[in-house]
């Protein structure tokens, strides 16, 4: 059984959402522009938490519930974020057939924007035809794209759904349960300058030693669950100075906690073994070299039950609209794994955006539609 999903305004919604700027930290046009849409729809509460101060962006948080005409039905929230990446300043949608592209100068914005957009169809389809459906709180998280920063801040207490749905990733039909956890590594190795041409002895290259420790490091794919990456890099002055400061970041991800501490402690160690280990060619050389290694938990992993009220009312969802779901851990992490981890198990639902956080990115309005459908009957209808 599927629902009639007006599908030129569902096009017509994603476009107008997408060409709304929203980089993390300036998504208050966006929330603004949700405020009337859902104010319009019949919301019965609307609130902005203050988790701005926190944050850094110029808005906080946006919840909204709709209380339901169907008690029998259990409550239920739907997860979208409403920042972008860059470039995503001034986006053009282009649309040829059913495929929506930007201009090429930008990202889309499908990430998150398609969810949104469904958000906003379910919405109004419920609204206008009176089905039955239980209480919908919709939650529209800031700072998604620079470490899940909304999520973390969320006035959790406002919630009264007990579980729901993040609508965040590539791909149709496919419900990501499981997750790892992050942990974000900064690392300072400090160095000596010196001037590079008349007494480069004097100095401590700072770039030398953070490339010995790193050509030390296992990186990449370390095993089935955990994975490591280096990816910014920092420091020196000029080509003719001896760099004495040079700036890391990195991450650690596993689905298991026991080895995500112990590749971040790998981690760790090389570094202070490789600048404990220096020697000095000079024999007159003044100082000694030194490393700084600051690690933050970026968010915690997450694995659904398949027992679980969230897992039987998408499955039956599924069912009902005689889609075969595609059910994936998936090694990523997103507002999903703050969510479970405040006690409201979170199923990551596919929105069908593709290529994203690239200028290529694309989205089929048939898998909008699509989406759209598995909000409906999420919404109307309880699991097994």
């Amino acid at each position: 059984m599927t629902v009639a999903i007006e599908r030129e305004r569902l096009a017509s919604t994603f476009t107008e959402l997408c060409q709304i700027s929203t980089p993390s930290r300036r998504e208050r046009p966006l929330a603004d522009h949700l405020v009337r849409c859902f104010t319009g729809l019949g919301a019965d509460e609307i609130y902005i938490d203050q988790s701005g101060g926190q944050t850094g962006s110029d808005t906080g948080n946006l919840l909204i519930r709709f209380a339901g005409n169907a008690p029998e039905i259990e409550g239920l929230f739907f997860s979208c974020h409403m920042d972008t990446v860059e470039p995503g300043e001034n986006v053009e949608v282009v649309r040829v057939g059913d495929t929506f592209t930007s201009g090429g100068d930008t990202v889309l914005g499908g990430d998150d924007k398609s969810g949104i957009a469904a958000l906003i169809e379910l919405m109004t389809v419920l609204t206008r035809s009176g089905s039955r459906h239980g209480m919908i709180e919709l939650v529209f998280t800031t700072c998604e794209e620079i470490g899940l920063l909304g999520a973390k801040h969320l006035e959790y207490s406002w919630l009264r759904s007990k579980y729901g749905y993040a609508l965040d990733s590539t791909g149709i039909d496919k419900v990501i349960i499981g997750a790892p956890a992050a942990n974000k590594i900064k690392i300072d190795v400090h160095g000596i300058a010196a001037h590079a041409g008349l007494n480069p002895e004097k100095g401590i290259n700072a770039f030398c030693l953070a490339a010995k420790a790193i050509a030390a490091l296992r990186l990449g794919r370390l095993d089935e669950q955990s994975t490591s990456n280096f990816g910014l890099i920092r420091g020196g002055v000029a080509t003719n100075i001896v760099p004495d400061l040079i700036t890391l970041e990195g991450e650690v991800r596993s689905h298991s906690a026991e080895k995500l501490l112990e590749y971040t402690q790998e981690i760790e160690r090389t570094f202070h073994r490789t600048v404990g280990n220096w020697q000095s060619p000079c024999v007159e050389h003044q100082g000694l070299p030194s490393v700084d290694i600051k690690v933050e938990k970026e968010y915690p992993a997450m694995l659904l039950e398949h027992a679980s009220p969230v897992m039987a009312r998408v499955r039956q969802a599924g069912r009902r609209l005689g889609k075969e779901l595609e059910f994936v851990v998936a090694g990523g992490g997103s507002d999903a794994n703050i969510l479970c981890s405040y006690g409201l198990p979170t199923a990551i639902v596919a929105t069908g955006m593709n290529k994203v956080h690239t200028t290529d990115e694309c989205l089929d309005l048939n898998d909008l539609v699509s989406l759209t459908e598995l909000l409906h009957a999420l919404a109307t209808h309880p699991g097994e």
